[in-house]
């Protein structure tokens, strides 16, 4: 096997020489050599068939700490939308903190990175293991959250006035974007804070993060939804059933909910442009799929279709383009194009995409946040900054902010998990002629 270095590089920056005896009770500690792992073109920045080999410092309690656990003061701030899990995130920063090396105390930032600035009057909580130790239990963030970017500089002020050494930031890729700002800012003032990100996306779209904490629930929830759009597709005839999904810029939920439960005909994400009219379009399709089957199932996720519509030309406060909105544009197509045509039909429209994010995490990812929550305290008490904790290939490693802000992950539609969704919705049949606009990666 050929070995190429990753183009960017994976070192973690630490605050200075870790002195200090771990008070952790373990006789396993873990060391910061890196670890090889080889890398396909889904992680990589750059194209290539070949395996990138990349070194990764592997998470862990190190046997020697930068902070003393009994002076040190830490911190939490949740960011933009919610997701399933964020709650199990704090416990988990807050319970090992506390238990395994007695920080004496733990701060909850209200409301976002607004909770920094003075004139936003939110109020900094204590966080204690009695103030937590339910909140798993429960959907959302008890620490309120918020979008929309704040100076980095009037954060480090804030967190020099708080006198914080280890600052943890749940939030999505704008999220680390502003802890790489923040982590730039303590540096230049030669500050010696932590700054620690959990990345967090219900989309399951953070670079070099095959699977976000969240995004099994997020699946489970929405099979849910898209098992009811069937059940009304079947009660009526020539029923459709068409069910709206988070995914802005990449399809993961809609695609893995739709291999999940098998009832799915047509599933659009925004990697695969599609056609709704003429050969390979998706309302003949449809029509055809009525014709045979009398009902028809359709899961979109919400960034689809954007180039059939006019942009919004708006953003959001975070600086996200608003997207049109492809489920009423398709509403309305389907409707035209049945009545045109004299067939009778039976529409029924589902977007759960709030009562999931909304929801608490299941089992799976209820371990997932906590092993999360844990390797964080441990990189911020051994001096680590400038870093996420994420899982890459069944381990937990440290990763460079850099390195997961640089793009987006999106679904790649010429891997064997497009085709396998594909092959479960069996619309290659319907879609796949030559008129369809090429996916991406597809030759022209």
């Amino acid at each position: 096997m050929t070995e190429s270095m990753m183009p960017r590089s994976t070192e973690i920056r630490a605050l200075g020489p870790a002195k200090i005896a771990s008070p952790l009770p373990f006789s396993h500690f873990t060391g910061d050599e890196p670890f090889p792992f080889y890398l396909d073109g889904e992680f990589s920045d750059i194209e290539s068939k070949k395996p990138q080999k990349a070194f990764f410092e592997l998470a862990g309690p190190r046997p020697r700490l930068y902070f003393d656990p009994s002076k040190a003061k830490c911190a939490i701030v949740t960011c933009g939308g919610l997701c399933p899990g964020i709650n199990d995130v704090i416990r988990a920063i807050v319970m090992e903190a506390f238990h395994a090396y007695g920080v004496p105390a733990v701060l909850g930032v209200r409301y976002g990175l607004e909770g920094f600035i003075p004139r936003y009057g939110h109020e900094v909580v204590e966080l204690t293991p009695n103030r937590v130790s339910s909140i798993h239990q429960f959907g959302g963030t008890v620490l309120g959250t918020s979008r929309g970017p704040q100076a980095p500089e009037d954060i480090v002020d804030a967190l020099e006035r708080m006198n914080v050494n280890a600052l943890f930031l749940i939030g999505g890729d704008g999220t680390m974007r502003a802890a790489g700002r923040i982590a730039a800012e303590t540096a230049r003032r030669g500050l010696r804070i932590a700054i620690i990100g959990v990345p967090k996306t219900i989309d399951n779209d953070i670079n070099f993060i095959s699977q976000s904490f969240g995004f099994e629930t997020a699946v489970d929830k929405a099979t849910e939804a898209i098992q009811c759009a069937h059940t009304e597709a079947l009660g009526a005839m020539n029923g459709i059933g068409l069910v709206k999904l988070m995914g802005r810029e990449s399809g993961f939920i809609a695609a893995h909910a739709a291999m999940s439960i098998k009832e799915v005909n047509f599933v659009l994400v925004p990697e695969a442009p599609f056609a709704l009219h003429g050969p390979g379009g998706l309302l003949p399709a449809l029509e055809q799929r009525l014709r045979s089957r009398r009902h028809a199932v359709i899961v979109l996720a919400e960034g689809a279709g954007q180039d059939l519509l006019n942009k919004t030309n708006r953003t959001d406060p975070s600086g996200n383009i608003m997207l049109a909105d492809i489920a009423q544009h398709l509403r309305s197509e389907i409707q035209t194009y049945f009545a045109k045509r004299n067939i009778p039909h039976t529409l029924k429209y589902i977007d759960p995409s709030y009562i999931i994010r909304s929801v608490p995490a299941n089992a799976n990812d209820r371990v997932y946040c906590g092993r999360l929550g844990q390797f964080a305290v441990h990189a911020a008490m051994a001096g680590k900054t400038d870093m996420v904790v994420a899982k890459l290939m069944d381990r937990y490693v440290h990763m460079p902010l850099e390195l997961v802000t640089m793009k987006r992950r999106r679904l790649d539609t010429n891997s064997d998990y497009w085709r396998a969704v594909l092959e479960s919705t069996g619309q290659a049949e319907f879609l796949n002629s030559p008129s369809r606009p090429p996916s991406s990666g597809e030759k022209r």
